[in-house]
C-alpha cells in the first residue's frame, strides 16, 4: 500500500487528528497491516432483537464466575484434614470439622464482603445455567441449530454439561453436610454404571466413600481444568458466530445473504457494555439481599449424619427428582447387579441427551432440508417441533418438583406418598398431553400465518 492510500484509509477510520490513540494505530498500521480488515470487523453487524441476549448473559456471567472464583481461592483451603473451629460463628465452637469446612465459615463471616462475593458466586452459576438453558431453548424453538449452525448446537449442549458438572462440584467443595449428602448420591450413581462403575468410582472419590481426599480432587477440577474447557468452549462459540454472522427473525429486507442490524461500533459496543454492567449489578445485588447456601446451618459433613430438605441447586433437581419417583427396581442379570438408582441416574441422562445432541440431523433427515439458512423461524410455524419441545419441557419440569417433593409436602401439608404418585402420574400423562395441546394451537396458528 503506498504511503497515500495508508493516510487516506486510516484518516477515514481514525480521523486526522494526530491523537495518540490515532498515532498508536497508524504505527500498527504501517508495521501489521490490516487497516482495510480492522475496519470492516468494526462495521461487523449484531441484530436489535432482545433475544439475542441470552447468549450474552451466558458469556458474562462467566466472567463474574472467574473474577469471583479468583477471590474465593485465596482463602478456600482445600484440605478435609480434622480441625476443631474456634471462628466466629458461636454455635460450630468446639466442633471438630475438616479444613475446608472451616475455611469456607472464616471466608463468609470474617473475610470483609467474603460472604458477598460467596454468595455473587453462587447466583451467576445459577444464572449461568438459566441463561443458557433459555438461550438453547432459543435456538431450539427458532430453527437455529439448522445448517450452517449444527456445531455450534452441540458447543451448547456440551457446555450446559460442563457447567453442570462443574456446578455439583463447587457447591461440594464446602463439605458441609448438604454438599456431603450430594457427594454420597454422586459415589452411588457412579457406582451403579455396570462393569466400570465400582473402579471408577474409587479412581474419581480417592476409595470407598466417604473418602479423605475427594475435596483435593475435585478442588483443581472444579477451578481450572473445566474453566478452561469451559472457556474454550465459549471461544470456539463465539468464533463460529463471528464467522457465521448472527441469525436474524423474519422481517422487511432480512433473507439468508442479508443482515439487519447495529455496527459493532459504536452501536453494540456500548450497548453490551451496559448490559455487563447491568447483569453485573443484578447479580451483586441477589449476593447482598438474597441470602444462598447458608452452610454454617448444615454443620460439616458426617458419613453417619443426614439433613432433611436437601435438595441439589436447581439445575440438578430434575434428576434427584428422577431418582427419587423411580421404582426400586434393583434387576440381577446374570452376575451383575442393576441396582433401581442406575436407570434414573444413567440411562434417563442418556435418553435425553443423545436425541439433544442428534437433533440437527434428524430434523434435516425428517423434513428433508439440507439448506443454508439465517433467517429463523417462528415457534408456530414448526407445529410439530414445537409439540416436541413443549412436551419435553413439561417432563423435565415434573422431575424438578420431584426432586423437591418432601419440601412441598412439608410447606403445603400434603401426604408425601400421595404427592409422589401424583408425580409418577403426571410425569407419563402430562407431557404427551401438553404436546398434543401446543401442536393444536401451533398448527392452527401456522395455518394463518400461510393464509397471511
Amino acid at each position: 500500500m503506498s504511503e497515500h492510500r495508508l493516510k487516506t484509509s486510516l484518516g477515514r477510520a481514525f480521523g486526522a487528528a494526530p491523537t495518540p490513540a490515532r498515532r498508536a494505530a497508524r504505527w500498527l498500521d504501517r508495521n501489521l497491516g490490516g487497516s482495510s480488515i480492522l475496519r470492516e470487523e468494526l462495521r461487523h453487524i449484531f441484530p436489535d432483537s432482545w433475544a439475542f441476549f441470552l447468549g450474552e448473559i451466558a458469556l458474562y456471567c462467566f466472567i463474574v464466575l472467574v473474577a469471583t472464583g479468583i477471590f474465593l481461592a485465596l482463602f478456600f483451603h482445600a484440605s478435609q484434614a480434622v480441625v476443631i473451629y474456634h471462628g466466629s460463628y458461636h454455635p460450630l465452637s468446639g466442633v471438630p470439622m475438616s479444613d475446608a469446612y472451616s475455611s469456607v465459615l472464616d471466608l463468609s463471616w470474617n473475610v470483609r464482603a467474603g460472604l458477598l462475593i460467596r454468595q455473587v458466586h453462587h447466583w451467576a452459576a445459577l444464572v449461568f445455567v438459566a441463561a443458557l438453558i433459555i438461550h438453547l431453548m432459543r435456538m431450539f424453538f427458532t430453527g437455529a441449530y439448522r445448517r450452517p449452525r449444527r456445531i455450534n448446537w452441540l458447543i451448547g449442549l456440551s457446555l450446559l454439561l460442563l457447567v453442570g458438572f462443574n456446578g455439583l462440584m463447587g457447591y461440594s467443595l464446602p463439605d458441609d453436610l448438604l454438599s456431603g449428602t450430594g457427594l454420597r448420591i454422586a459415589f452411588s450413581i457412579t457406582e451403579s454404571i455396570p462393569f466400570i462403575g465400582p473402579t471408577m468410582a474409587t479412581v474419581l472419590f480417592g476409595g470407598d466413600f466417604p473418602t479423605t481426599g475427594i475435596i483435593a480432587r475435585i478442588y483443581p477440577v472444579h477451578i481450572f481444568l473445566l474453566p478452561a474447557a469451559i472457556a474454550g468452549l465459549l471461544g470456539a462459540h463465539l468464533g463460529l458466530l463471528w464467522l457465521q454472522r448472527h441469525t436474524e427473525f423474519p422481517g422487511p429486507g432480512r433473507d439468508d445473504r442479508t443482515m439487519v442490524g447495529s455496527p459493532m461500533v459504536p452501536q453494540y459496543a456500548l450497548r453490551t457494555t451496559g448490559y455487563f454492567l447491568l447483569l453485573a449489578g443484578v447479580i451483586t445485588a441477589f449476593g447482598a439481599w438474597l441470602q444462598i447456601n447458608p452452610v454454617w446451618l448444615y454443620g460439616p459433613f458426617r458419613a453417619t449424619d443426614a439433613t432433611t430438605s436437601a435438595q441439589p441447586d436447581w439445575y440438578m433437581g430434575w434428576l434427584e427428582g428422577a431418582v427419587r419417583m423411580f421404582p426400586g427396581w434393583d434387576i440381577q442379570i446374570g452376575g451383575f447387579l442393576l441396582p433401581a438408582i442406575f436407570w434414573p441416574a444413567v440411562v434417563l441422562p442418556g435418553l435425553i441427551f443423545t436425541p439433544l445432541f442428534l437433533w440437527p440431523w434428524l430434523d434435516s433427515l425428517a423434513l428433508r432440508d439440507n439448506r443454508f439458512v439465517n433467517v429463523l423461524q417462528y415457534p408456530s410455524q414448526r407445529p410439530g417441533r414445537m409439540a416436541v419441545g413443549a412436551g419435553f419441557f413439561t417432563f423435565l419440569t415434573v422431575l424438578l418438583v420431584g426432586g423437591g417433593d418432601d419440601v412441598f409436602a412439608s410447606a403445603f401439608g400434603w401426604s408425601l406418598p400421595v404427592l409422589l404418585r401424583a408425580l409418577q402420574i403426571l410425569v407419563i400423562v402430562l407431557p404427551p398431553l401438553v404436546a398434543a395441546l401446543t401442536y393444536a394451537i401451533a398448527r392452527r396458528r401456522s395455518e394463518r400465518w400461510l393464509v397471511s
